[in-house]
């Protein structure tokens, strides 16, 4: 157990205490923080809930962590935790304005949004769970939740000035005297130039010019009024540290290893009944899956997501297995070897997919799915050598090793162009001739912009339906694609790399 652990009180759920009168010191700092909060959130207004995860949200993510360096300082970059998560953040922000694939724009969404928070309630100094124990993500979010909700008042007394007198004091009479008397007027004048049509002509080019600048403004500009305070009290309370109560939790004991070790037994002698009937289609080859009426395309594609799913229940069991049993005795011993067999053919199985798969992309070529696939198997394969791993170092920290190789792992998938490799798979396997359909639908729309490169090698005269059943020539097509990435770049929000690239293509 390291210093930042001993220095934890017992485990248990970790829950912020609560003052019983709030008091609420707000400093010049925070009195400037008060309007950037404002503003950010009006910059997430306008990226997120208008555009999606796009380049805008590369934006609010960079300003994000300006707002942090300004009212934090270096506390940023104190520890190696906030440095690597700094990092990541940044580069799953920039994977947004760099592609244009929309299946990573959403899983690297969700990303940042469990990784921001964790990286902000880490910033505040308080002594948490180490980021490596997975009871860290629920001690952060109450953590998160409590700063969101507890600290409400914090923005309403950084804007209302502690002087009693002078002209500072009339700020926020001042601003709510005027956001009452626009929002009187909203109303008022609709209503009116309904009642008199007289007073509808008059006021027609007015409501006009209105409706078309300041109507979504306004709606924006609401809304992140409405999401200033939240924001400001999580932001003031990463200078305040919360304290947590922790209630005490027994010590680690276990239980009997026999359970888990029928267990194992039982599902070790199915996977060698599974795998030895198994290689029968693997070494047996087309002639043997022909006289079961199986042909190798057909034989290759079943199963394999199953063979997946059983591999993620081998690794929970097994990890199960050796995390909770009792470490003593002859039943221990079992466990362990059991945990060793079970991790063996758990990696045969993976295997099998793997080969598997791979006969099917040599009938079918790559696609999108499959090369994603891969990677699974990739991540999953890694995992279980950490958890073979484990089974002979029971002490060994899995999470500690997998969380960061997960978070590595899903960024050099970023990082590779896997649509452009799919199409130029495609478009080679039609050239050649080795494949006499080529499926432009799924290169065009259900893609990136990255595919269109490679879809310029085809003819361009040569005729495809479109997604709209219509008949049309290949160029006209790709025409129609750099024409939506032309689109796309008009706004900065939505601009990316790969479809400013595209956009000059065919030129």
């Amino acid at each position: 157990m390291n210093e930042h652990e001993k220095a934890l009180p017992a485990g248990g759920s970790a829950k912020p205490t609560q003052n019983a009168v709030k008091i609420y010191v707000i400093s010049s700092r925070e009195r400037l923080l008060l309007p950037l909060a404002f503003c950010f959130c009006l910059l997430l207004v306008n990226t997120l809930l208008w555009s999606g995860p796009t380049a805008g949200l590369t934006a609010a993510v960079c300003a994000w962590y300006g707002l942090l360096g300004l009212y934090l300082g270096r506390t940023l970059l104190n520890t190696w935790e906030s440095r690597v998560l700094l990092v990541v953040n940044l580069a799953l922000a920039a994977t947004l304005a760099l592609g244009s694939n929309w299946y990573f724009r959403a899983w690297n969404l969700l990303a940042l949004l469990a990784l921001l928070p964790v990286h902000a309630i880490g910033l505040s100094g308080g002594q948490f769970l180490p980021w490596w124990r997975p009871s860290m993500l629920w001690e952060r979010l109450c953590l998160l939740l409590w700063g969101l909700f507890g600290h409400l008042g914090a923005a309403l007394a950084a804007a209302w000035p502690q002087k009693k007198d002078g002209a500072a004091r009339r700020i926020l009479p001042l601003l709510l005297g005027a956001a009452g008397a626009l929002a009187l007027l909203a109303v008022l004048v609709p209503v009116l130039a309904s009642a008199d049509a007289l007073f509808a002509a008059a006021t027609a080019d007015l409501r006009a010019f209105v409706s078309l600048h300041f109507t979504d403004a306004v709606w924006k500009a609401l809304l992140a009024g409405v999401m200033t305070p939240f924001l400001f009290g999580l932001l003031y309370s990463l200078r305040r540290p919360t304290p947590l109560k922790r209630t005490g939790a027994a010590a680690r004991g276990g239980v009997d290893g026999l359970g888990f070790a029928i267990v194992l037994v039982a599902v070790a002698a199915l996977y060698l009944l599974f795998l030895g009937v198994q290689s029968a289609g693997l070494f047996g080859g087309a002639e043997h899956l022909a006289q079961k009426g199986l042909s190798y395309a057909e034989w290759a594609r079943s199963g394999f997501f199953q063979m997946v799913g059983v591999t993620v229940v081998n690794l929970t069991l097994l990890l199960a297995a050796v995390q909770w049993s009792r470490r003593e005795g002859g039943a221990w011993r079992a466990v362990r070897l059991l945990s060793a067999l079970l991790t063996v053919e758990s990696l045969l199985l993976l295997l099998s997919a793997a080969w598997r798969m791979t006969l099917y992309v040599d009938v079918y070529g790559l696609s999108f799915k499959r090369c994603m696939t891969y990677w699974g198997m990739g991540m999953m394969a890694t995992f279980l050598l950490a958890a073979a791993w484990k089974v002979w170092r029971p002490d060994f920290r899995f999470c500690r090793v997998v969380f960061p190789l997960a978070l590595a792992g899903w960024l050099v998938i970023n990082c590779v162009p896997v649509d452009y490799l799919v199409a130029k798979d495609q478009v080679d396997r039609h050239l050649s001739g080795e494949s006499a359909v080529l499926d432009v639908d799924y290169l065009l729309y259900d893609l990136s912009y990255d595919t269109l490169s490679q879809l310029e090698r085809l003819d361009g005269d040569t005729i495809f339906q479109s997604r709209d059943s219509a008949f049309r020539t290949l160029e006209s097509l790709l025409s129609q694609r750099r024409a939506d990435a032309r689109a796309e770049c008009a706004d900065w929000r939505t601009w990316s790399l790969s479809a400013w690239l595209a956009s000059r293509g065919g030129a």
